[in-house]
């Protein structure tokens, strides 16, 4: 009997890891076409890794938020994306970007698995807690499937947030200053729940955004220490 891991349809595609020429040219030709529409600034590269499995976990505002994300950081970032998007054109293209699909509203197995895999390979993993876009509205109620990872393959979080990317082509032919800021990792503690490190990744997070964008993450209760 075939199992379901066999039976995917997703393990007959190749999923990069890791960067090639193909995605470095794709990167390029990206970025040209974004800083026609953003002027970028990058704050806390100290607290980037330059090598070591690790997640980067970020605020998220709008399907935009991947570019300067990579762009910040000098490391290939493995994304996981929303599966509909590979039965697209740009299936091919995003899988040279080293994102992969997740069928999201239910337990997706198989991107689990892949997950797994780019950081048992020394690789970054990025992700979005809330699993889905605020469009600008503040940080929504996280899921814990970041700190869960986090956890079960013992490796940091680098909270990331991200600045401004709702206004993307809407100044045009005036430029949208976006920021991209790397706060200090977060690492797994032997005590931790997913709940709780869940807690304390977006608290994090909300005390690097601005007070309009921190949502339901905006006060923190009393005796709650990061």
């Amino acid at each position: 009997m075939s199992t379901q891991q066999d039976a995917d349809p997703r393990d007959r595609k190749k999923y990069y890891l890791e960067d090639t020429s193909a995605r470095r040219l794709v990167l390029w030709l990206v970025r040209n076409l974004f800083n026609t529409a953003m002027v970028m600034k990058v704050e806390g590269v100290e607290n980037f890794p330059l090598d070591g499995s690790v997640i980067i976990a970020a605020n998220h505002v709008t399907n935009f938020d991947v570019f300067p994300m990579q762009f910040a950081v000098p490391r290939v970032i493995c994304f996981m994306g929303k599966a509909e998007l590979f039965n697209t054109v740009l299936d091919p293209l995003l899988r040279v970007l080293c994102a992969f699909p997740v069928y999201r509203g239910e337990k997706d197995e198989w991107a689990l698995r892949h997950a797994r895999k780019v950081l048992a390979h020394g690789q970054i993993l990025g992700m979005f807690p809330e699993g889905k876009r605020s469009n600008g509205k503040g940080l929504g109620v996280a899921k814990t499937g970041t700190a869960r990872m986090a956890i079960e393959m013992n490796c940091p979080i680098i909270p990331m947030t991200v600045i401004g990317t709702d206004k993307f082509f809407k100044q045009f032919p005036h430029r949208s200053a976006v920021t991209v800021k790397l706060l200090p990792p977060i690492l797994p503690n032997p005590n931790d729940t997913p709940l709780s490190l869940t807690d304390r990744l977006m608290f994090t997070l909300a005390s690097g955004l601005p007070e309009t964008m921190r949502g339901v993450y905006a006060e923190v209760p009393k005796g709650f220490g990061r």
